[in-house]
């Protein structure tokens, strides 16, 4: 075992502020290059999503190149589809908003009375009735000397002049926001991100027709030892972020499926669009379940008025999320996503705080891939099985 000497342990001690020094410097680069660094990251998860297709286009002898055009193509008509359907649901339902906004008032108000409610009978219950009736009070009796000096004081306030009239108080009541104006003031963030989004076709089609070439240019870069560990490190990134990525996108295919079929059974309004959004709200780490359950209840708040229904389409789709979490996540992402429950509670948060909600999506995948080098690399494989389940 190698001994820790003075000198080591003065360099060691040195060494720290230079390594909080490049987090520090890192961090920094991430926050102000989130734009792009969220835009690469994407393009490199729907790579990995579109990758099988590209491979099975392979086999029946078609080109790389065609085989990842004719990927990127479906993938943008997919969404083109989806995003049409999800369009025409949300007209229907954006007719119908007076409706449920009646419907949420009347849960408010309703909520409000059964809550004075509540409070009346604790207060019945806890609180004493001689400090809940008020006492009357009594005046003091009206001295004589006290009366002369009101009719003085009454004579001198009728010989004073008037007093002025009160200058009415204006108000300028400031109008609210209308929606073009906050496009207007927030334009440029929306340029950003438009602008980078039109770059993701483009990225992801080079990322898989390049594939196998970025891989020999990565290789070369090193030499000898090096070279293998570079080598590892590319498949075990590869391997868990496919992992991850492929089965959290059938996951939600299958959740999806599942719920819309349900909703049909029962007659939910806008069931085409409820279920897919059920579906992957309940993937998210840790708040997938309450956030699965929102889309249901709120389109069936107008049809239903009892609590049986709610009580249904809760409890059923609590069932999906916990088969799908607990029998088919273990099988199809857990065996090759190694991370323990601290680890990815650290990593989104983190995330979460240096690119918001886009860090909540793509933190898992970012610690799987960098545990995946951390494992490649010998040095720091304590890191790794720190991070490790």
């Amino acid at each position: 075992m190698e001994r820790l000497t003075p000198q080591s342990a003065a360099g060691t001690v040195r060494s720290v502020p230079g390594v909080l020094v490049a987090i520090a410097l890192v961090v920094a680069a991430l926050y102000l290059g989130r734009i792009f660094f969220i835009t690469l990251i994407s393009g490199v998860l729907l790579a990995f999503i579109l990758e099988p297709l590209v491979m099975l286009f392979n086999r029946f002898r078609i080109p790389r190149g065609v085989g990842s055009f004719l990927a990127c193509s479906l993938l943008l008509i997919a969404i083109y589809l989806v995003g049409l359907g999800a369009w025409s649901q949300a007209i229907g339902l954006m007719d119908e908003m007076p409706a449920y906004s009646r419907r949420i008032n009347e849960l408010v108000d309703t909520a409000a009375l059964r809550i004075e409610g509540w409070e009346k009978s604790a207060t019945e219950i806890f609180v004493p009735r001689r400090l809940r009736e008020p006492q009357a009070q009594t005046a003091p009796p009206v001295q004589p000397a006290q009366t002369a000096q009101g009719a003085a004081a009454r004579k001198r306030r009728s010989a004073d002049p008037p007093l002025p009239a009160p200058v009415q108080e204006v108000r300028i009541r400031q109008e609210p926001t209308n929606g073009v104006q906050w496009v207007y003031e927030n334009l440029q963030t929306f340029y950003d991100v438009l602008l980078m989004a039109s770059f993701v076709p483009f990225l992801l089609y080079f990322m898989l027709s390049w594939r196998d070439h970025m891989r020999r240019a990565w290789l070369n870069l090193f030499e000898g030892e090096q070279r293998d560990i570079a080598a590892r490190a590319w498949s075990g990134i590869a391997e868990s972020a496919r992992a991850y990525v492929v089965g959290n996108f059938l996951l939600g295919l299958l959740l999806s499926a599942m719920s819309c079929a349900f909703f049909y059974v029962v007659k939910l309004p806008y069931w085409p669009l409820v279920g897919p959004l059920s579906g992957f709200l309940s993937l998210v780490p840790y708040i997938g379940l309450p956030l699965s359950l929102i889309p249901p209840f709120f389109v069936a708040l107008p049809k239903y008025s009892e609590l049986a229904p709610y009580l249904l389409i809760g409890t059923t789709t609590a069932l999906f999320h916990l088969l799908a979490l607990n029998l088919l996540y273990p099988k199809i992402v857990g065996a090759r996503v190694h991370l323990n429950p601290l680890a990815v509670t650290l990593s989104l948060m983190l995330w979460y705080l240096i690119w918001g909600g886009a860090g909540l999506v793509l933190a898992i995948p970012i610690t799987a891939g960098m545990k995946a080098v951390f494992d490649s690399i010998p040095s720091l494989r304590g890191v790794g099985r720190l991070l490790g389940d």
